[in-house]
């Protein structure tokens, strides 16, 4: 047996990977809102579908977090409060583009 295969994986190796994955997730998610964008106002073609990947990864953690408790009350919060804050900017985008 050689002494690489007898090192188990510890506590630093679990946070690279979980910063790796958190990297990860960050591109895909602003590479498909970047790609959300580049069809709206360059193809004018609707990407609803690529939107909701992005609303629904970022939801899929949220609730793991929520189920392992893993979510503070002061993050719950700050969620709620930007996605109110993203309704009301959405609504004044809409009022503004159909005058």
């Amino acid at each position: 047996m050689s002494i690489a295969s007898a090192v188990q994986r510890d506590e630093r190796t679990v946070s690279v990977e979980n910063a790796s994955f958190r990297w990860a997730y960050e591109v895909l998610s602003y590479g498909l809102l970047l790609e959300v964008a580049y069809r709206g106002y360059v193809r004018r073609e609707a990407a609803w579908d690529l939107l909701a990947l992005v609303f629904l990864s970022g939801a899929v953690a949220t609730i793991y977090q929520a189920l392992h408790r893993a979510v503070g009350t002061q993050r719950v919060f700050a969620g709620v409060l930007a996605m109110g804050l993203a309704a009301v900017v959405a609504a004044v985008v809409v009022l503004l583009v159909r005058q």
